[in-house]
């Protein structure tokens, strides 16, 4: 399997349903951190509008980034989530 397929193929919890892909809990992270850090100057030291910053524009880039990756991410096999998950439809 190529990474690319490991970062790609869905992954199926243990009632059956696929969740979210590698590449976008990846993404949520990165654009997590680097929103923050861009957004700490502009809201220059206060907490909630450093919150609602990061919460705004978070949001934008995470739905873009998510709609890419779900296209990327279509016609590919599921796996399994967790090694110990038993599903009918993963084999």
């Amino acid at each position: 399997m190529s990474s690319l397929d490991f970062l790609l193929a869905p992954r199926v919890d243990h009632r059956g349903w696929n969740t979210p892909n590698e590449a976008s809990r990846i993404l949520l992270l990165l654009v997590l951190v680097s929103v923050s850090y861009w957004a700490w100057p502009l809201a220059d030291g206060m907490i909630y509008m450093w919150l609602t910053i990061v919460l705004f524009v978070s949001t934008a880039i995470l739905s873009l980034g998510w709609l890419v990756l779900s296209y990327a991410s279509n016609n590919r096999k599921s796996r399994k989530l967790t090694n110990s998950v038993k599903s009918k439809r993963v084999k």
